[in-house]
């Protein structure tokens, strides 16, 4: 199968106007990005096609929702998603963002129904995993012939074009390997995540928590606490749980508020400090890393997953290109301090 623009973008964690531009010498590009490019290219066995000239795209409009948009993980998924408005601009493609600042069915309901009456053509989302959010999404896809792709959270029963984002679940199961590594196969392990109505947080701890299961039976789980991604709550969580547990050996934190580990550390001072695996890689994150207040962060290439969705809706809904796959995954990276 030929390579593509997008699987050199993928490789080299920029977006495919940067690529394009970089292959064909058009417009501003970082040399040492388009070096990068022009290497990408070369090993993955990438082969030019002619340049062939087309009728202008059709403009149309896609809308994007998200949640979270305080957490630092979104920083990267903004940056893709600017990124790729910018670039679709100039295909005629207008792009509205509508960002959510927790997991709240009725504030992406809201967001939804506030894009419709936009009139977008598609519709990028980060689903709320409700029976409502559901609804309405089969409701744009089925009534409205919008077509929808899901990134960085999927949803099931629904009809969407495809999700772009981490296999969660076996992301988790990597977490429970580093954590069974770190521990020598004994011990007991904390687990904080976000909110549970999180298909992202769900899909990470049930991960964990099977692998823990199967590979190092010996490892005790000694609770699943929520914290809504604030460091406060997380600090508080840890506190509490390591006064009540002096021997506990690890801490997975599943989404955001990492900063409250370090918070509670810094005040029960414990020799030796809990394993702790977090997860996306943020100037603060690679902080705790370095500073050895945790061990391993698992990262999940946000910059692909605010990009690419735009690219495959703008695609389809302009060229009528249905997407390659119907799960289009992104890496799972996994960093310390010695290959920050």
């Amino acid at each position: 199968m030929a390579v593509t623009v997008q699987q050199i973008a993928d490789a080299t964690g920029v977006s495919r106007g940067t690529v394009d531009r970089a292959l064909n010498n058009r417009g501003r590009v970082n040399p040492e990005v388009a070096e990068r490019v022009r290497k990408a290219a070369e090993e993955l066995g990438y082969v030019k096609k002619p340049r062939r000239t087309s009728r202008r795209n059709k403009s149309c409009r896609i809308g994007v929702v998200t949640q979270l948009a305080g957490a630092s993980f979104m920083l990267e998924i903004n940056r893709g998603i600017r990124d790729a408005a910018a670039e679709l601009r100039e295909r005629g493609v207008e792009v509205i963002l509508k960002e959510g600042y927790a997991v709240d069915e009725k504030e992406q309901l809201k967001a939804i129904k506030e894009l419709e009456k936009e009139g977008i053509q598609g519709l990028a989302i980060m689903p709320v995993d409700s029976e409502g959010v559901r609804e309405k999404m089969n409701e744009l896809i089925e009534k409205e012939n919008i077509p929808v792709v899901t990134f960085n959270s999927d949803i099931v029963g629904t009809k969407r074009r495809c999700f772009v984002g981490m296999d969660n679940t076996k992301s988790g199961r990597t977490a429970a390997g580093l954590m069974n590594m770190m521990m020598g196969g004994t011990g007991k392990v904390l687990v904080i995540t976000g909110y549970f109505t999180s298909h992202v947080a769900n899909s990470r701890v049930a991960g964990f928590i099977e692998e823990m299961k199967t590979s190092c039976p010996d490892i005790e789980i000694v609770g699943v606490q929520g914290s809504f991604d604030d460091a406060s709550e997380v600090e508080r969580i840890v506190e509490n749980t390591m006064r009540n547990i002096p021997d506990l050996g690890g801490i997975f934190l599943v989404s955001g508020g990492q900063a409250g580990i370090r918070a509670a550390f810094d005040m029960l001072r414990p020799d030796p400090r809990p394993h702790v695996v977090i997860y996306d890689q943020t100037p603060k994150n690679e902080k705790a890393l370095l500073d050895d207040t945790v061990d391993f962060l698992i990262d999940q290439h946000g910059y692909v997953q605010g990009n690419r969705p735009l690219f495959i809706l703008a695609d389809l809904l302009q060229k009528n290109m249905q997407p390659e796959e119907e799960f289009l995954l992104t890496d799972i990276i996994i960093k310390n301090k010695y290959n920050l």
